[in-house]
């Protein structure tokens, strides 16, 4: 035996020891993911291509629309019944002189998107490389031959962007033993869906990770688990050995079919289409999004987001440690529609100048909806920790409200202020004040850093104050509640608000810290379709109780002329309640419904 060189078994251990810590790391924040997702939520901004043969139809096939409302421009072969040789035909509407992927990567770059995802195959079945396993590839229907992936990769190994590719697996309307949904009519057995999965998927999947270099991620579309599918586990078990056998630093979403519950191996979540995170999440996630509607260009989809809501989606994804692929769909000339571009660059812009609160960051360990003024992104920095507050809507005031944090930061200023001239900053216990310019700086979405010498602590459970000086007490940000009641979500388009059934007797109450001392308003809006006023709301603080029957609401019409008769939701003054000094106070609320008729309570409000 060397005496330099572990023994098998010595290594065995030291490897599993390594796995476990690997494994057990995961369960404590995403910044301590496995290694290979490591770039990947520093990257939070990447760019999806949908582009194939369904480009050349633009949504329209012999003068007629996509046949489905969702105007998903790569369905159309699938949602028309296309026959195979026609949808061929559609490459000779392509401009392939004019064809150039390095220009989708600059595009990406000068975006300040960090990787590139493209439909290598989508479902139509059709691959953008030059394969080996069947002519029903780009290669093989132009002349010269192309070979789109091979190009992409070029493209993005030069600009030092990430490659993903996207692989539709499960779906393959060119295989006749493919999976497409008119099998549930004329079925296949196992066994042939077998055949299709070796004899091109895996060949497929193989070139793919043998021939273009590193590859970033495969992005796979499989949208719901493979319990539900055809598709065995065992199918795709072995899809994503061959994965870790040829890519071991390749990601893999779980849109392969298996949740990331069921295999710790799966290196992210991917949300549905367009879908945004709602919940912080402490491993790595991802919403796949449009610029419009469709993702395969559609010549009738004028849907386009904005360019501060494409920020958003952005912002909001990376305070809950996600991550955001936007999507482009070129036309058949390659070129990319002129409102995706423009949007896009106007991120790019943006990023130029706010990258360092998206770059690298993480959710915060407050609420993600604690503060109505906008959304917070943090990092860890060689000098310290930095918070960022991105603030939507700029306070009329000049003053931002920030609750819950339990230092007071070294320093405030604009992130876009090359010169980091300091922001006035009060700070009493729990609460912060920034004084803002008067100015917005940005037009879009402005950010307010704050820097501290390490991560402050912070305080759970409070109220926040609004940007207009007020608190919203609602059943999202109460700290307790006891007795009878039903959540009800907002119902009829919004018309009737989310609020809480009380059949008899309720309590709850909520915590807040009052900053300015004073004399504060007490509101209370509710519902109450009795005849008569029954039962009593009262609201107790500071040693001083506010109380009121519970009043008849009535009715109010939600839609003029559509018999649209709703309960009304009114906001009734309780009293006012004297705060004598700053500090923390639990507010109490006990609702007692009259005999027969029960109260449906919206929300209680305090403002100066």
């Amino acid at each position: 035996m060397n005496p330099s060189k572990p023994s098998h078994a010595i290594r065995r251990s030291l490897l599993s020891l390594l796995f476990s810590l690997l494994m057990a790391t995961q369960l404590f924040g995403q910044s301590q993911t496995n290694p290979r997702a490591r770039w990947f939520v520093d990257a939070r901004f990447g760019m999806f291509i949908h582009w194939g043969i369904y480009s050349g139809a633009e949504g329209v096939w012999k003068g007629e629309k996509l046949r489905h409302d969702n105007n998903y421009g790569e369905w159309i072969f699938y949602r028309n019944s296309i026959d195979k040789t026609e949808y061929l035909s559609l490459l000779d509407r392509f401009d392939w002189d004019a064809i150039d992927p390095e220009e989708w990567v600059l595009l990406a770059k000068q975006s300040g998107m960090k990787y590139v995802t493209l439909t290598a195959k989508h479902h139509d079945g059709f691959a953008l490389w030059d394969s080996q396993v069947s002519d029903y590839d780009v290669a093989d229907h132009t002349q010269p031959r192309r070979d789109i992936v091979k190009e992409l990769a070029e493209a993005c190994q030069k600009h030092g962007l990430k490659l993903g590719l996207y692989y539709s697996h499960w779906v393959d309307w060119e295989h006749p033993y493919g999976w497409d949904h008119s099998k549930e009519i004329y079925p296949i057995s196992a066994a042939q869906y077998d055949q299709y999965w070796q004899e091109k998927v895996m060949p497929q999947m193989r070139e793919l990770l043998t021939n273009y270099g590193p590859i970033g991620m495969i992005w796979f579309d499989m949208w719901i688990n493979h319990s539900e599918s055809i598709v065995s586990k065992a199918q795709l078990l072995q899809l994503k050995s061959l994965i870790r056998e040829l890519q071991p630093d390749c990601l893999v979403n779980s849109r392969l079919g298996l949740s990331m519950e069921e295999d710790s191996d799966i290196d992210f979540r991917t949300l549905g289409d367009n879908q945004l995170g709602t919940t912080k999440l402490d491993y790595p996630w991802q919403s796949p999004g449009t610029v419009a509607h469709s993702w395969g260009f559609h010549q009738l989809d004028t849907e386009w987001k904005s360019t501060s809501g494409l920020l958003r989606a952005l912002i909001g994804n990376v305070s809950l440690n996600g991550n955001y692929m936007l999507n482009i769909g070129p036309r058949a000339d390659g070129q990319v529609p002129y409102e995706i571009s423009q949007r896009m660059l106007e991120m790019g812009q943006w990023l130029k100048v706010n990258g360092e609160a998206i770059y690298n960051a993480e959710a915060f360990d407050l609420p993600e909806n604690q503060h109505d003024w906008g959304k917070m992104t943090c990092k860890q920095t060689g000098e310290g920790y930095k918070i960022y507050l991105h603030v939507y809507n700029w306070p009329f005031n000049r003053k931002l409200p920030v609750t819950g944090i339990s230092a007071p930061p070294a320093r405030a200023y604009v992130l876009s202020d090359k010169l980091q001239s300091p922001l006035t900053v009060k700070h009493q216990d729990v609460f912060t004040e920034i004084g803002l310019p008067a100015e917005q700086p940005d037009p879009l979405i402005s950010v307010v850093v704050l820097e501290y010498a390490a991560k402050p602590a912070i305080s759970e459970g409070l109220v926040a104050k609004t940007a207009d000086g007020g608190y919203a007490l609602n059943p999202d940000n109460l700290i307790s509640e006891s007795g009878d009641r039903e959540l009800i979500a907002a119902q009829q388009h919004g018309t009737v608000p989310a609020h809480v059934v009380v059949p008899k007797s309720y309590q709850a109450s909520w915590k807040l810290f009052i900053d300015e001392p004073g004399v504060y308003k007490v509101d209370a809006s509710y519902s109450f379709q009795g005849e008569k006023s029954a039962g009593q709301i009262q609201v107790t603080a500071a040693n001083k109780t506010v109380r009121q029957p519970i009043a008849p609401t009535g009715l109010t019409v939600g839609e003029p002329n559509s018999n649209w008769h709703i309960p009304n939701f009114v906001s009734h003054r309780l009293g006012t309640i004297h705060f004598s000094e700053a500090g923390e106070y639990e507010i109490s609320m006990q609702l007692e419904a009259g005999r027969n008729t029960p109260v449906q309570l919206q929300w209680l409000w305090l403002q100066q």
